[in-house]
This record gives C-alpha cells, structure tokens and sequence, in this order.
C-alpha cells in the first residue's frame, strides 16, 4: 500500500513541478504560450523575455526554494525541533550579513577578478556556516536541543546580525541604500544566467547531499547512541549536514535575499503528504518549496504589475498564520 501510496505522491508532484514552472515562465507583463514557442511563431520581443529574463528568474525561484525548505527539514530533525528553519534560527540573517558585507565593501576588497562572479555567495555561505555552527555548539553544550534554548539562541544571533546589517547600511551610499532594503525582503527580479547556473549548482548539489544523508538523519531521530549502534558516524554526520545546510542557504540568501518563512512551513506540509520520514519528507519538502517558491514569485510581480512586491511579503503572509497555527497546535491540552 505504502508504494502505491509513494508513487502516487511523486507523479502529484511532478505534475505539480511542472505546472507552476509552466505558470512561472507563461504568465507575466510579456504574456507568453509555450507552444507558440515551440512552433516558433511568437515574436523576437517574446523570445528575449523567455530566455534572458523569466526563464533565469523562475529557475533560481525553484532551486532557492528547495533549497530553503530541505534545509528547514533537515535542521527541524538535526536540531529535533519542529519550529527549527533557516531565518527563526538566525541563519539567514547570518549569510545576509555575509553578503551584505561583500555588497559594501567588496570594491575595497582587492581580488581577482576570476573570484569576482562568486564573492557574494562565498560571503553569504560563511556567515551561514559561522551561525549554524555556533547555534549547534551552544545549543548542545546545555545538554539538549529544546525548543526553549534553539529560539532563544536564534532571536539573539539575530539581533546581532541586524546590528552589522544596520552599519553597514548607515555606511552604504543612496544606490547601495536602495538596492540593499529591497534585497533584505528577497527578490528574484535580478537573476541572469550568468550568476544563476553557479548558485544553483552549488544548491542542487547541496540538496543531492542532503538526500542522500536522510537515512542518518532518521537512525539521529532514534537518539546518538542506537544510530551509532546502527553505523551511523555521528561527528562526520552532523558536520556534513551543518555545512551543507550552510551552503544551501547561503548561496541561496546571495542571490534572493532574505525569503521568511519557507524554511518554516513547507517541511511540515510535506510530512501531512508523506509523513516523517526523512527518505521521503525532504525530496517532497524540496519539490513542494520550489512550487511555493515559484508562485510566490508569479504573485509578487504579478499584483501590482509593472511593479514588484518583495518576495517575501507573499511568503510571510502566507506563513504567519501557519506558525501561529502551530504554536496553537502544540498548546497543551
């Protein structure tokens, strides 16, 4: 039963995958009919549209969106926390603080110019890997990782993060100013292949990482000792996940900004598909987050076209009410 069950679930969303790419590249200022370009009868205005500008934005919108909600899985089971994800903890907030830092003084900073391309991910992806490694440390130097402890930790690497975002934006120029406000509440609107296919290598090969490590993740679900009774080396695990988890979301934070909430919400939709199993619940997490992704996009520069919302007022607004929903959940009876 259960692989019918299974099967059933990757064809819902495979189709589903493959709707909202179809929606994302499709509908826009520019409107565009996929088979109209595939039978090559739309016009040169039509052909630039699709390949220059929706195409990188949807791709980048998927994968930082998979990106973002596997690594909310594997931090909700590493940290054994169901209110674990990457921006509550402070993650976020610490690869913002990489990649701003890079934004404002990358022209101060003398490197080559083969590096420059991938200056901002790599700043990005060190602060991520500085807070979740601390996060880890410190959560676990008191024994447990209690929900109490993790949010507590997380409000505080947060707070501090803000405090560098905010001088560097008090040293910032107008231009810098603009562009980096906007930036903060997430927008895929500056995507070009030329900084897409890297990131996005970066993350996919993330995500192939962290998949291929869910069965250690559900045997640490067991406690330290049965998965190592189990053949589970705990030290190389926890470290491999931690800087995985770290590159996903800092190559992702570099290029899209700061998206609330996803990291949250999608992992605990996906175990109402799939259950809590890791094997299952993190492909289906980074299939769904893409989804979601992609259409928070399509909505942000779609309900007040020609402009663009921030992404991640859509994605807050839609996960808000689901956090409250399970705080209230998790009220005791």
């Amino acid at each position: 039963m259960r692989p019918r069950r299974n099967f059933r679930n990757t064809i819902f969303l495979s189709l589903s995958l493959v709707l909202c790419t179809t929606l994302g590249v499709s509908v826009g200022a520019v409107p565009i009919s996929l088979l109209d370009l595939l039978g090559g009868t739309t016009s040169s205005l039509q052909e630039t549209v699709f390949v220059e500008i929706r195409s990188p934005r949807v791709v980048l919108a998927g994968v930082v969106g998979a990106s973002i909600a596997i690594s909310g899985g594997v931090l909700q089971g590493l940290l054994r926390n169901p209110l674990a994800d990457p921006q509550l903890i402070g993650v976020s907030s610490g690869a913002a603080l990489g990649a701003i830092s890079m934004i404002v003084l990358g022209s101060k900073v003398s490197l080559p110019s083969i590096f420059l391309p991938y200056a901002i991910p790599l700043a990005a992806i060190a602060g991520a890997m500085l807070v979740i490694g601390f996060l880890y440390m410190f959560a676990g130097y008191f024994g447990q990782f209690s929900i109490l402890t993790v949010i507590l930790v997380g409000i505080a690497i947060n707070a501090l993060a803000m405090v560098g975002v905010g001088i560097f934006q008090y040293v910032s120029d107008d231009a810098q100013l603009r562009s980096l406000i906007f930036w903060m509440m997430g927008s895929f609107g500056r995507a070009t292949w030329i900084t897409v296919i890297p990131a996005s290598l970066l993350m996919l090969v993330s995500i192939l990482i962290l998949l291929l490590q869910s069965q250690n993740l559900d045997r640490l679900q067991l406690g330290e000792s049965e998965a190592m009774h189990m053949g589970v080396d705990i030290k190389r695990t926890k470290r491999i996940l931690i800087l995985t988890t770290a590159c996903a979301v800092g190559a992702g934070v570099s290029l899209a900004g700061i998206i609330g909430f996803v990291g949250l919400v999608v992992p605990h939709l996906a175990r109402m598909l799939v259950g809590a199993s890791h094997h299952v619940l993190l492909p289906t997490s980074a299939v769904v987050g893409a989804c979601l992704m992609i259409l928070a996009d399509l909505t942000s520069r779609s309900l007040i076209a020609p402009a663009e919302l921030p992404v991640s007022l859509v994605t807050s607004g839609l996960g808000a009410p689901f956090f409250l929903w399970l705080i209230a959940k998790a009220r005791p009876q």
